[in-house]
């Protein structure tokens, strides 16, 4: 066969032979081991090239599909096994520069004209030899090749191809990439490097970095392009930028072309004709020819700041800064905004400005970070060329400012921070276009403009030129302009940073500046003041300014120098005197009503000066006793009727009558401060001794009617915005927040002295402004602002509303008016016949409710005619059709307010208040709804039972029963609750109605409860409870067996949850009772009736349970089980042992039945931890009752089987399993209690087969993780006598296979975590409890080889959080628990404790990426390694030999890394407590031997000690005896 195939070489060079069977020969070929030719290979690749080299030379004609087909046939080689296997194993293939050509001249066309024949299968030819070394040498050798190729690729790139070409080509750009980063790091001749990239790759390459940083390939929609591919390409680009245009050998041609210096260097012989680098780079990148006139703005503008900062990563160092700085003028003018003049300018859209700035400020903060800048230099040898500069930037900035754009902003920001003398000339400017004329409505933009102030007014400070500052301030605002165009002069930001700085400044600054404020009032504004409007808003803002300077200024108090408060108390009486009075003197002979705007502004002025002075008179005469305050009485004088406070010194009362008229006429910063006069005024008032007498009082009601009415009728009109919390920003939409938020932040002071009407109102608004419904989380730049509902949120959630009495009640009135309201709405028939049986929900205010609830208790002997009717009423009510009909709209109303309810503290509220909720909330909860989906009505009722509920844990729930007996409560609500469940179409298992069904049992378990606690006529209840669930529709229907249409097997749910109820209250009461003498016999007999129902219901409920056990009918088994074992107990008593006999008689089929199928069920239980807790109750009581065993297994053995099936199915999670240990620990202690010796051996001979190392080599993990469980379980129970015997003599064998578990677990990838926590925290149990039982110390010692194998490093902060502390318990029960191991094995304890201490420094190093929620779990392991340190030292005369090497190995860890500092304190604490054991020896012994950095720190660490450890323990040990 091989003969047939020899001749392959000749069919394929022959003419006569078609193309279609040359391919198929040549296929055969490759894949046939039959075919037999020298070199194989070689020729058949070289046939297919000559091929492809003679059509695209015009030498064949061919047709298409054969030469993609030819193109197919290279790229299978090229990418087959074979070929790799052959190269593999040293063979040589050849690649010809003409198949290279050929590749490069199709990427170029393809380029060039987006012709896509054959692309693919030439990009993947070409991606196959790169990916080859041995094929890729062809490249790498001629370097030409790789450069040409590199080049089109990237221009084929930037032309944006068809997605069906982007994942393969940006693939081979990348590998070429590569490639050519290896050929250029080993070029010796720099100006080849140079020249290729700036003359073949720079424009391309530049061009396709702005694409892929814009995401062109990455976004939604064209995710060809993986986000990891497109970073590693621009690491890629900008390597090869660096290493061709900016190597270190060009550097002093850099330096020729920039600082002028000749260089003589003969070794740059090379470098002679390389005159001009930068230039040439520069020239390259703005030329306009290689790319879109649309992108090549942007393509330059990306590229100076990309630019920039490769030349500074590749020459900055000490003494290079001048030449760092010669490259960034050149940069900056290939910047449009650095040239274009006039109408070019307005020609640069927003967007253009936008990333004209942002590359200037990258720029401006390179000069920064690098610290370029240096101004004493720049001056001195220089001349300033640097500062000349950056006043060039400064005014192109100033001269066409862009407010719009954060980056602007942050352009002055970083060039106020260079030198304020950049922007000082232009100062008045920068104020009016970057704040005061500034229009910044974003968010953004507010933020930036904010930094540039707070660097402005701090560099002010520092320079304490504040004064200066203030005066151009002033001079800006002061300015002819269009006022009312002008946003706030300080909004919330500007004035934050005011604040600040002014607290800096000493009081002599802010008094110059006070004083600046107001000599510019007086001289520019007041004389032209009269009927200017402009000017009566200039004084507005010169108002808001002073008045954010005396609020904010530090306050005087008696230490405070004499001068300083004489001049303060000057400045404030020419501020009255100067400025207030005549303010309002012009409000009291207004121009005339048609100047509306200036008579607000002036008032709005006058109003806020008033207040601000007011506030700072009295804050000054309490915290400085030398200053005299001329606002009123002082503090502590006796009130007389003449003594009451003025609003202000020297205005007469009549004449704030006439103001107070002019401010009602406007929502706006006048009305509000004069609100803050009286409340002022109220504070003055109260501050007096004499405040209770009658004037003061009547004066104090007036003041807070004002307040409150001032603001009444803004508040109901509900045209409103946000408000930041600045005066100056109060009008017409933000007045009724700042209105609401000074009402509320004064409550206090104000419901006293409130008439009962007013506080309605005022609950009024608080339920009307609350949120009923949970508010969304709000966006990262949501801003902070105050709103209506945040108020009024944060008073209903404070700890002192409900303290304050008259408006928490008068809050429930209206919260139960409007409650009342909605059900009212809501009713159907006749509404006096509805009036009499349903009194609770047309009464306006609970507390009405005393009059007919009195009259009711009053009625009949001990009130029983009266609560019989309530109840006759709503049970009849429920029976037939209920009248309350809520509709979709209404139903959202109530579930608001039954949301406010919820969040009340109901504990406090009053009888009679308590009993109108009780009955409109059980009236609600028996509504229909109409229109609403089955899970709808099932949230409300759950809503209405879970409130219930929480009613009737308040104080008040005794209250109830003077209207209703429990009895008839329980009848009442399981018959709404019957007829409302035949109407639910939902599954029983739905875990929404299993919820419901445990608020249900929660709910009627505190009924019962109560009547149990209060022993009100226990048998009367108990007896009617009983019998109406004997009596009711679905018991009869459920003990008929009868199939009726109407079923309701929810109905048979909710009577079971009630039967159980009943039974788990009623149970432990008759067993308490049983043991006292002359105990009643009635209640037992009545809790075995309801045993009796509970039991017929489940045996009839049983076969149902085949598709898995329901949690409720599982709970109702374990509360009957453990009624029937109480009864069963019993010695006497004929008449109940029969009934018991007959419960028991009926009940083992059940309970065995129910015990298999729990064996069975238990892994599928484990997935619900309720269901699971209830399975365990269940085999917890089924394994004391020997007599329902079955006689042909061991039930001990059956559930330790059951319960090691749970714990090693893969399916449940080893965090259900953590989840479940307390269940399971309760099963397994009462096991061990009835369980035998010979039980307890078998299942410790299962744990140790568990922990069998075969297991491992089985990879049975799931095995092995539930045999340490179960050791763990064993450890949680009390083991004593024998069985504790018998453990631990298995203790050495458990701690043996833990050691080779652990060490096996620990070389898996990923750790296995939930095993080696398991190990570790049976291991620090052993440890522990084995203080006295393990007396071996090998096995002792053993711990210390597991703790030494689990590993700290390269863990998820999570489980780094996880394992250490378990290392760290294991390692402290060793100190602990084994002193006499430890004497012996410190060497290997300290390995242990400096892998713990080594790992916290790794982990504790301030990191530049990443979560700072990792820190706390990092911050906790810290202070356990503190602790260790602490019982370390405790024990010196273990430790004390050691602690110089233990210091020694912390301080050459930690001066590896850069500790977080909260890491670092805890660690220092522990060091100190170390170095108190070290002696002087030691310490020199450190100094000496010590590295000379690790020296340094060590110095560091006991100047600390000694200074604040040392000298703080000397102190206390001074005065210890």
């Amino acid at each position: 066969m091989a003969a047939v195939y020899s001749g392959i070489s000749h069919k394929l060079k022959s003419k006569t032979t078609s193309w279609e069977d040359k391919l198929k020969l040549a296929h055969f070929a490759w894949i046939s081991h039959q075919c037999v030719l020298p070199n194989k290979e070689q020729v058949l690749l070289d046939w297919a090239r000559q091929s492809l080299v003679a059509f695209y030379k015009k030498k064949l004609e061919l047709k298409e599909d054969i030469v993609e087909r030819l193109w197919i046939y290279v790229d299978n080689i090229l990418h087959s096994k074979k070929l790799q296997n052959l190269l593999k194993n040293g063979k040589t293939i050849n690649l010809q520069v003409s198949l290279i050509k050929i590749i490069n001249e199709r990427i170029a066309e393809f380029s060039l004209s987006g012709s896509q024949t054959n692309i693919c299968a030439v990009l993947s030819c070409c991606q196959g030899i790169l990916s080859t070394p041995a094929l890729a040498v062809i490249y790498t050798a001629r370097q030409e090749l790789i450069v040409a190729l590199l080049s089109q690729l990237c221009w084929s790139a930037c032309r944006q191809p068809a997605a069906a070409v982007v994942a393969q080509l940006f693939e081979v750009i990348h590998l070429a990439l590569g490639h050519y980063l290896l050929i250029q790091q080993q070029q010796v001749n720099p100006r080849r490097a140079f020249g290729e990239v700036t003359g073949h790759l720079l424009q391309p390459c530049l061009v396709l970095r702005h694409l892929l940083s814009g995401g062109t390939w990455t976004q939604a929609g064209q995710g060809q392009l993986r986000q990891a591919l497109s970073r590693d390409l621009r690491s890629q680009i900008e390597a090869m930028l660096l290493g061709g245009a900016f190597q270190l050998e060009l550097l002093s041609s850099y330096k020729e072309e920039l600082l002028d210096q000749q260089q003589g260097d003969t070794k740059m012989g090379a470098m002679k004709n390389l005159l001009a680098p930068l230039g040439t780079v520069i020239a390259r990148l703005v030329d306009v020819g290689y790319c879109e006139s649309s992108l090549h703005a942007a393509v330059v503008a990306n590229s100076v700041a990309l630019l920039y900062k490769l030349f500074l990563d590749s020459y900055f160092k000490e003494g290079n800064q001048l030449l760092c700085f010669q490259v960034l003028p050149r940069l900056f003018g290939c910047l449009r905004i650095s040239h274009l003049q006039g109408e070019q300018l307005q020609a640069l859209s927003m967007s253009d400005w936008t990333t004209e700035l942002l590359v200037v400020e990258q720029l401006l903060s390179s000069v920064v970070s690098s610290n370029i800048y240096n101004i004493a230099a720049d001056k001195i040898r220089h001349g300033e060329a640097q500062f000349h500069f950056y006043r060039r930037v400064a005014e192109v900035l100033l001269n066409h400012s862009q407010t719009s754009v954060p980056a602007w902003f942050r352009c002055l920001r970083l060039l106020m921070s260079l030198n304020h003398l950049i922007l000082e000339p232009d100062l008045d400017d920068l104020l009016a276009a970057a704040w005061i004329d500034a229009d910044t409505a974003e968010f953004r933009t507010r933020k930036a403009q904010e930094a540039l102030i707070h660097t402005l007014f701090h560099t002010y400070v520092k320079l304490r030129q504040v004064p200066r500052l203030f005066e151009e301030i002033l001079g800006v605002m002061c300015r002819p302009a269009a006022e009312e165009l002008r946003q706030p002069v300080l909004a919330a930001g500007p004035s934050s940073v005011l604040c600040e700085c002014l607290l800096e400044l000493p009081p002599s600054q802010v008094l110059d500046v006070w004083s600046l404020v107001l000599e510019k009032f007086q001289s520019l504004v007041l004389p032209q003041l009269r009927d200017d409007a402009d000017m009566a808003l200039k004084s507005l803002s010169l108002s808001s300014l002073l008045h954010c300077i005396m609020f904010n200024m530090r306050s005087l108090d008696s230490n405070t120098p004499l001068p300083v408060i004489r001049r303060m108390q000057g400045t404030m009486q020419r501020t009255l005197q100067e400025l207030v009075k005549p303010l309002l003197d012009l409000l009291l002979d207004p121009p005339g009503p048609e100047q509306e705007l200036w008579l607000q502004k002036v008032s709005d002025s006058a109003l806020l000066l008033s207040h601000t002075w007011a506030q700072v008179d009295t804050v000054l005469s309490l915290n400085c006793s030398q200053y005299h305050a001329a606002s009123g009485a002082p503090t502590g004088v006796t009130l007389e009727v003449s003594n009451l406070p003025l609003l202000l010194p020297g205005v007469e009362t009549h004449h704030w009558k006439k103001i107070e008229k002019i401010t009602a006429q406007f929502d706006s910063v006048g009305r509000y401060c004069l609100e803050q006069l009286y409340l002022q005024k109220m504070k003055r008032t109260l501050m007096q001794t004499g405040f209770q007498c009658e004037e003061a009082l009547c004066t104090l009601r007036d003041d807070a009617a004002y307040i409150l009415a001032s603001g009444r009728e803004s508040l109901t009109e509900g045209k409103m915005a946000s408000w930041d919390g600045q005066v100056g920003t109060v009008s017409a939409v933000t007045y009724p927040v700042a209105h609401w938020h000074l009402i509320v932040s004064n409550l206090t002071i104000l419901t006293p002295y409130l008439c009962p009407d007013d506080v309605r109102y005022l609950a009024s608004v608080l339920l009307s402004t609350l949120p009923m419904s949970k508010v969304q989380e709000g966006s990262a730049d949501e801003e902070p602002n105050i709103t209506l509902e945040k108020i009024s949120k944060a008073v209903f959630h404070s700890p002192l509303f409900p303290e304050m009495q008259s408006l928490y009640s008068a809050f429930l009135v209206c919260l139960t008016e409007r409650y009342a309201s909605i059900l009212c709405s809501g009713t159907r028939g006749d509404p006096r016949l509805l009036s009499q049986q349903l009194p609770w929900i047309f009464e306006k205010d609970p507390t009405d409710m005393a009059h007919w609830e009195t009259r009711h208790a009053k009625v009949g002997p001990e009130g029983t005619e009266s609560r019989g009717e309530i109840a006759q009423n709503l049970l009849s009510l429920a029976k037939s059709d209920f009248p309350l009909r809520l509709k979709e709209e209404q139903l959202e109303s109530i579930l608001g307010l039954l949301e406010v309810v919820s969040a009340l503290q109901l504990d406090s509220l009053s009888t009679a208040c308590h009993v109108h909720c009780f009955l409109l909330l059980l009236s609600t909860a028996m509504a229909k709804l109409r229109g609403s989906c089955s899970s709808q009505t099932l949230k409300f009722l759950m809503t209405c039972y879970q409130v219930l509920g929480y009613l009737q844990r308040g104080k008040s729930t005794r209250s109830v029963l003077k209207v209703m007996y429990v009895s008839d409560i329980f009848e009442i609500v399981l018959t709404s609750l019957f007829k409302a469940s035949s109407r639910l179409l939902i599954d029983r298992d739905d875990p929404s109605w299993l919820e419901f069904l445990q608020v249900i049992g929660t709910f009627l378990e505190q009924l019962l409860q109560m009547l149990v606690q209060m022993k009100l006529s226990l048998v009367l209840n108990f007896g009617k409870i009983i019998a109406f669930l004997s009596g009711c529709e679905v018991y009869t229907e459920a003990i008929s067996g009868e199939q009726t249409k109407n079923q309701n097997p929810l109905g048979r749910q909710l009577l079971l949850v009630s039967l159980t109820t009943l039974c788990q209250v009623l149970g432990p009461f008759v067993r308490e009772r049983r043991r006292q003498p002359e105990a009643p016999e009635v209640l037992p007999g009545l809790l075995q009736q309801a045993a009796v129902q509970l039991g017929t219901l489940l045996q009839l409920g049983a076969p149902r349970e085949t598709r898995g056990l329901h949690p409720a009918f599982l709970s109702s088994v374990c509360t009957l089980l453990e009624v029937d074992m109480d009864q069963h107990s019993r010695p006497s008593e004929t008449e109940i042992s029969q009934v018991t006999d007959k419960t028991l008689l009926s009940g083992p089929a059940l309970y065995l039945g129910v015990y298999s199928q729990v064996l069975s069920e238990l892994p599928a239980l484990a997935g619900c931890t309720q269901s699971f807790q209830v399975a365990m109750r269940f085999l917890t009581l089924f394994s004391s009752a020997p007599e329902l065993h079955p006689k042909e297994e061991s039930v001990f053995t059956s559930v330790f089987h059951s319960v090691r099936n749970v714990l090693a199915d893969p399916a449940v999670p080893a965090q259900v399993i953590q989840d479940l240990e307390p269940h399971l620990g309760a099963l397994f202690t009462h096991m061990l209690e009835v369980g035998t010796t010979e039980d307890f051996r078998m299942m410790l001979q299962c744990v140790l087969r568990g922990l069998d190392v075969r297991n491992v080599w089985q990879a049975d993990q799931p095995t092995i993780l539930s045999s340490v469980t179960l050791v763990k379980l064993l450890l949680n129970c009390p083991l004593g006598g024998e069985k504790g015997s018998l453990f631990w003599r298995a203790c050495p064998q458990i701690v043996t296979a833990l050691t080779l578990q652990n060490r096996e677990a620990c070389q898996e990838q990923p750790l296995p975590l939930a095993l080696v926590e398991s190990i570790l925290d049976v291991l620090a149990a052993l440890l522990r409890q084995g203080e006295e039982a393990i007396s071996n110390p090998h096995h002792v010692s053993l711990a210390f080889s597991i703790l030494l194998t689990v590993p700290l490093d390269h863990l998820k902060p999570a489980e780094y959080g996880s394992i250490f502390p378990r290392v760290h318990n294991a390692l402290f029960s060793i100190l602990q628990c084994h002193p006499k191991v430890m004497r012996k094995a410190i060497p290997s304890f300290l390995n242990c404790f400096n892998r713990l201490l080594f790992s916290v420094i790794h982990e504790g190093r301030q990191k530049d990426k990443g979560s700072a929620d990792d820190l706390p779990a990092v911050l906790e392991c810290a202070r356990l390694v503190e602790r260790m340190y602490s019982h370390i030292a405790a024990q010196a005369e273990d430790f004390t030999v050691f602690a110089p090497f233990m210091v020694a190995q912390y301080l050459t860890e930690v001066q590896k890394v850069t500790l977080s500092p909260a890491v670092k304190g805890p660690l220092r604490e522990g060091i100190y407590l170390l170095l108190d054991l070290c002696i002087e020896p030691d310490v020199q012994f450190l100094r000496a031997s010590l590295p000379p950095g690790v020296r340094d720190v060590f110095t560091e660490l006991h100047s600390d000690y000694t200074k604040h450890h040392k000298g703080k323990h000397e102190g206390e040990r001074r005065y210890t005896a």
